[in-house]
């Protein structure tokens, strides 16, 4: 019986962890500060307790383990990318990834 309530308890905390722990982006490349000679760049991570995620303003989407791979063209110059995410819970966060294309 006891071991039964424990397992209820494991159980329970890994459910309860999406309430407690808001969303997260990784993002693995490119590297923020990098410098690129050719336009076309592929990004790279990781989005983990999202409902909605968008790049630049622009809804983009994960596979089903939460894995970011979206191709981009960047502008002459200095670049910001904006990831913004959303829980299921409203909690928002924002990324930033700063590149240059000479």
């Amino acid at each position: 019986m006891a071991g039964l309530f424990i397992l209820i308890i494991f159980y329970a905390g890994l459910k309860l962890k999406n309430i407690f722990l808001g969303p997260q982006i990784t993002i693995t490349s490119p590297v923020s500060g990098s410098t690129y000679r050719t336009p076309l760049v592929t990004i790279h991570g990781r989005a983990d307790r999202i409902a909605k995620l968008y790049l630049n303003d622009r809804k983009i989407f994960t596979d089903d383990q939460g894995v970011i791979s979206e191709s981009l063209l960047l502008a002459p110059g200095y670049n910001i990318l904006e990831f913004k995410a959303e829980d299921s819970f409203g909690r928002k966060i924002n990324k930033y990834v700063e590149l240059v294309l000479q």
